[in-house]
């Protein structure tokens, strides 16, 4: 069974938010943390992974990732919340 994820990266200052979605999450951490990510998580330095979701089905994590994208901020921020009361860096294994 092929997983799938959608996350969520901030900066050092918790102001910033990027959504995405991936195949493969230590590896898209990973480029998000060379300053191999996209452009917008380039120009802002955002690199902090502080929220992930898995899926079974890649297209159920794209829809999730298109809802996410047009919630408010306050919103996506109580959504992690929820999971990482103290929006903590996370670690991958």
């Amino acid at each position: 069974m092929k997983l799938s994820y959608i996350y969520i990266l901030t900066n050092k200052y918790r102001t910033t938010f990027y959504i995405g979605v991936t195949d493969n999450l230590n590896r898209r951490i990973g480029e998000h943390s060379e300053k191999r990510g996209s452009t917008f998580t380039l120009k802002y330095n955002v690199t902090e992974l502080v929220y992930f979701e898995e899926y079974t089905d890649i297209n159920q994590a794209i829809l999730r990732e298109k809802q996410l994208k047009n919630w408010r901020k306050n919103w996506k921020i109580n959504l992690i919340k929820e999971k990482n009361p103290k929006l903590e860096t996370l670690k991958l294994l």
